[in-house]
């Protein structure tokens, strides 16, 4: 990887002096993705679906193109699988009403990882509310791992769902996907996986893991904000109602109701982010391009180092897994006797940008005897530089509040 031509191609990267250290809560996006986008408006804005005037077919040749780029890149079998939402959370919401207050019921359960986002856990606690359902914890080891014997605890013959996460977003540790979706289907359970933070780093292929429903946000794999992707099996979505209705998810309207689209444009109500689509094809295809064998390498390089900086600091506290392996580009940490938030100040008075405070995993923390940490993360386009210059600042942190 010749990452000086990386850098190049991200412009914020090269005017900007910091090192972005925040790559897990948004990555930074390339001259291809921002072009991509800014030419739909430029060449081709009409609204999509609509009009019989080539401008807007254009545009909804555009729009489904990416549908298709989509699908290709994540292996899906048809089109029809691919719903383009705003991100992970509104594709899990669209799951969680659509799916979950239709086909879950007073005493089933529902399971979910206590490593999930909060995206991923509070509509299921809405389902299980309104539904008079059971919630049940699938509880991990310290290092985040789940063993086999937690899995068949918690997943029975009583779960109808399980939420899942692939990657962790405050330890980094990449779940066996395939375990916990086989133990669901063996239950008759469907399971939901979050890709949020395991897509950027690695290749994924729901049809090799079997997956049911799969979700992540364009904007942590290098695509614009305001797009997402909600993968489904088309014999589950086709049985689904709507989650939203009004314009463009009708096949016709009536005084007494509605006959719904086909697949996938029933569930995408309303004017579509096409430019937003755009943008996310050409991310994914810019992945493609630098590959994700090349990603997982520099993630690897990257994450040692600064592991192994972190490892001679006095009073550092590194969550999860001892392995760099482990980590995919994500090192959560403390430091004792200071707040994360003193910790994010000290780093960012030295031009280094990482984030601070719960991550929206407060039940993992607790479950980790954690109240809040420091989140350094990593994408394949950044330096060696920037990680020595994370670890110099690190250490430094305690003496300058005061500390000895």
């Amino acid at each position: 990887m010749d990452i000086s031509r990386i850098r190049n191609d991200f412009p914020l990267l090269m005017k900007e002096p910091t090192a972005y250290l925040d790559n897990a809560a948004t990555s930074q996006k390339p001259d291809c993705v921002i072009e991509a986008e800014k030419s739909f408006y430029v060449n081709h804005n009409a609204n999509t679906l609509r009009g019989f005037y080539p401008l807007s077919m254009e545009a909804t040749e555009i729009y489904e193109n990416a549908r298709k780029t989509v699908r290709d890149f994540i292996g899906a079998p048809s089109d029809k699988e691919i719903i383009f939402t705003r991100n992970a959370t509104e594709s899990i919401n669209l799951v969680a009403y659509s799916y979950g207050l239709t086909n879950i019921g007073r005493g089933d359960e529902i399971v979910v990882s206590i490593a999930e986002h909060h995206s991923n856990m509070l509509p299921w606690q809405m389902v299980a509310r309104v539904k008079g359902a059971g919630l049940k914890y699938l509880e991990c080891e310290k290092d985040g791992s789940f063993t086999d014997e937690a899995i068949d605890e918690a997943i029975t013959e009583r779960t109808k769902l399980v939420a899942f996460t692939h990657v962790s977003n405050v330890l980094g540790l990449c779940n066996d996907i395939g375990k916990v979706i086989r133990r669901a289907h063996d239950c008759g359970a469907v399971c939901v996986i979050d890709a949020s933070q395991s897509i950027p780093h690695m290749k994924i292929d729901v049809g090799e893991n079997d997956a049911d429903f799969l979700v992540f946000s364009g904007h942590k794999l290098l695509g614009p904000m305001g797009i997402g992707v909600l993968y489904g099996k088309e014999k589950l979505l086709d049985k689904m109602p709507p989650f939203l209705t009004g314009g463009e998810m009708i096949d016709s309207v009536r005084r007494d109701g509605a006959t719904y689209a086909a697949l996938p444009h029933k569930f995408e109500a309303g004017t579509v982010n096409a430019a937003g689509a755009a943008g996310l094809a050409q991310a994914m295809r810019y992945i493609e391009e630098v590959g994700y064998d090349c990603i997982r390498k520099r993630d690897e390089e990257l994450t040692a180092r600064a592991l192994k900086g972190m490892k001679d600091i006095d009073h550092v506290n590194i969550l999860g897994s001892p392995s760099y392996k482990d980590h995919n580009g994500i090192i959560t940490f403390t430091v004792d006797d200071v707040h994360p938030h003193d910790v994010s100040a000290v780093l960012e008075a030295d031009g280094v940008d990482v984030r601070a405070g719960h991550h929206c995993a407060q039940p993992l923390l607790e479950h980790l005897g954690v109240r809040s940490a420091t989140r350094a993360s990593i994408m394949f386009y950044n330096t060696g530089d920037e990680i020595d210059r994370f670890v110099r600042s690190l250490a430094t942190v305690r003496e300058r509040l005061g500390y000895r």
